[in-house]
């Protein structure tokens, strides 16, 4: 009987390159990681509801959750808060819901803050090419400066702002909008905390309250440091027709340019400037020549050793 015959083993096969190609490649530990996400969920769903409101007009509440994509709990929830603040309403009587008056005062602050920053710009252009340096429109929301227009006079001169950029109202060329905010309104923002950008911000409540004084007689502010080092800003403010101060216009550059005395030869130009605007939006201003004649040559405040106009 003869012996069954052994049959050589195959090499294994070799992977196809193909295959090869199709295996996932390791992770390069150089990837990006994910921008992080900032988003309030429940802030969502709350303006997902009064977009629904919005596009569905008055209509019931499981109309309105059908159309923001919700249960008719969670729409509920949410309608009752926004009601609480006046920006959605029940009418009972016909069992329907609908945008509350809250959003009336809303959009008219927005479509004024627009309206402002158009009439504003060709003023801001003006200074700007005038001076060589960015000039800016600063407005107040609550307790907070935001940046409403710039005009950028050189590409290459550094922006210390963009349009949309807020910060409280304690440091540099916001402060000059807090001496004439609502009393309310200083006495809760000197309440808090307040963060120190630099180590020149003034962040005492009792320095800054006796420095709104002095910038309400004065008419003007010039700081430097306060916000950004190296930045020495120079601002006047400007009134609508009843004669409230809605916006503070200034010249912000940096500090090798601004050397004494050029803060001080400019401030008759930023005041001009506002004046101009403020007779623009119906207002009246003090003679930009008059008000910079009784500026002093210092100011008390942090003076830097420069002989810089500070507050």
């Amino acid at each position: 009987m003869r012996a069954p015959s052994k049959t050589p083993s195959k090499p294994a096969p070799r992977p196809s390159r193909a295959r090869a190609a199709a295996k996932p490649a390791a992770p390069s530990k150089k990837a990006a990681d994910p921008a992080p996400d900032y988003s309030i969920a429940a802030v969502g769903r709350a303006l997902d509801l009064l977009e629904a409101l919005a596009r569905t007009g008055p209509a019931p509440l499981a109309s309105v959750a059908e159309a923001a994509g919700c249960t008719r709990t969670a729409a509920f929830r949410l309608l009752r808060t926004l009601q609480a603040r006046g920006f959605a309403i029940q009418d009972e009587a016909r069992g329907v819901w609908r945008l509350g008056a809250r959003w009336t005062a809303l959009g008219r602050a927005a479509q004024d803050q627009g309206a402002l920053a158009a009439a504003a710009q060709p003023f801001l252009a003006e200074l700007g090419q005038a001076v060589g340096e960015n000039t800016y429109l600063l407005t107040r929301d609550g307790m907070q400066a935001e940046t409403t227009a710039l005009f950028q006079a050189d590409p290459a001169l550094r922006v210390y702002a963009d349009i949309g950029d807020r910060r409280l109202l304690h440091a540099g060329a916001a402060r000059l909008l807090l001496a004439y905010a609502p009393e309310a309104v200083q006495t809760q923002l000197l309440a808090q905390r307040l963060p120190r950008f630099t180590p020149a911000t003034r962040t005492d409540p009792a320095w800054i309250a006796a420095d709104l004084h002095r910038l309400r007689a004065r008419g003007y502010l010039i700081t430097a440091d306060e916000v950004h080092p190296g930045a020495v800003s120079v601002s006047a403010p400007v009134r609508d027709a009843a004669g409230q101060v809605v916006a503070v216009l200034c010249i912000t550059a940096p500090s090798m340019r601004m050397r004494p005395p050029r803060p001080r030869s400019l401030l008759p130009q930023v005041l001009e400037s506002a004046a101009k605007l403020s007779r623009a939006l119906g207002g009246t201003a003090e003679d930009a020549a008059s008000t910079a004649a009784k500026a002093p040559a210092t100011v008390g405040g942090t003076r830097q050793g420069q002989g810089l106009l500070l507050a």
